[in-house]
């Protein structure tokens, strides 16, 4: 079958839902973010503040055009990848793309509770953490609906997934 890139606002649930499709299929599972970690010799945060937004997006597009990816595998990506360069248009061209799509409120309400901090939504919460995401959300979604496939984030199961990407 090959790649599959999941795509989608942060915290719609890319890493874990790649992670069990990854044990569903038997496929590897590769997170870029800690791959772009391993190779920056620092957390995303501190290299998104020590060099700038776009020596992170030329150091991201480069991790996902230079990873050595095993025959099958599932890609986590981070949320802003797919709306920089051509991006897309390379996953696309490599693989399948699965657009995971939650609201601004369902994303707002996981974002809150999540256990790992985001340091772009430093102290946001509530209704400004929603207007945040919706603004933030307007400026990607076009980019994440050029996948070659789309699923709500709500009520999603592996079988879902693997009905979507064609592989029953």
């Amino acid at each position: 079958m090959g790649l599959i890139f999941l795509v989608g606002f942060m915290g719609c649930g890319k890493t874990s839902w790649g992670r069990k499709l990854a044990a569903g299929l038997g496929y590897e599972f590769i997170d870029l973010d800690h791959i772009l970690e391993a190779k920056a010799g620092s957390t995303i945060a501190e290299y998104f503040a020590s060099h700038g937004e776009e020596a992170f997006r030329k150091l991201e597009s480069e991790i996902l055009k230079t990873t050595d990816y095993p025959e099958n595998t599932i890609v986590s990506t981070g949320g802003g990848l797919p709306c920089f360069f051509d991006n897309m248009e390379w996953m696309n061209g490599h693989g399948q793309t699965l657009y995971i799509q939650l609201s601004p409120k369902a994303l707002g309400s996981r974002l809150e509770n999540a256990k790992t901090p985001r340091p772009v939504l430093q102290g946001k919460k509530g209704d400004e953490l929603v207007e945040f995401i919706e603004h933030k959300l307007a400026e990607r979604e076009g980019y994440y609906l050029q996948a070659n496939h789309t699923i709500s984030g709500i009520d999603m199961s592996v079988e879902k997934l693997i009905e979507v990407v064609g592989l029953t």
